[in-house]
């Protein structure tokens, strides 16, 4: 029986735990918009994130809390049965996998617990700000880009791989 990528659930738990420690401490420790520059081009700044990525439907008026947790539920159950059915053997994706879902359940407990994200990251340049994000956020960021990489670069190789040895034989 071959071994399945959900071995590296463990790093979808070190996610949550990292990104649950970092809000609450930032959620006690800072005023809600209060602000501390770290160094140039990087500021902490505590705000409540009611949307999605960039705020979108933020001002929605509530059901996008219910939506989100709905969605992010849907997508953490499939995470998870894609990381079973997949060989752990598979480290790339399986890494992709474990950042995606700890960064999905760290903001789902945000969501069902307080009804919004907590946020706190904040990248600018001169005058140019990206929005608010967090350690999840993070991790759903990265995971994304190695599954993009795995998808369109690292597939092919596979798949290159898996041609030679059949024209080989």
């Amino acid at each position: 029986m071959k071994s399945s990528a959900i071995k590296w659930v463990w790093l979808s738990i070190v996610i949550i735990i990292l990104d649950q420690i970092t809000k609450y401490y930032v959620s006690h420790q800072f005023a809600l918009y209060e602000t501390l520059p770290v160094i140039p081009g990087l500021n902490l700044t505590y705000v409540h994130n009611t949307g999605a990525a960039f705020s979108f439907l933020s001002d929605a008026g509530g059901w996008q809390r219910w939506l989100f947790i709905c969605l992010s539920s849907i997508i953490s159950v499939i995470l998870l049965v894609w990381m079973k059915r997949h060989p752990a053997s598979d480290r790339w994706l399986a890494i992709a996998l474990g950042l995606i879902l700890g960064g999905a359940i760290g903001n789902l407990i945000d969501r069902i617990v307080f009804g919004y994200v907590i946020d706190f990251i904040v990248i600018y340049y001169e005058r140019w700000y990206w929005p608010a994000f967090n350690v999840a956020d993070s991790a759903i960021s990265v995971g994304v880009v190695m599954l993009i990489i795995d998808s369109f670069w690292l597939d092919q190789a596979k798949v290159s791989t898996h041609s030679g040895d059949i024209k080989k034989k």
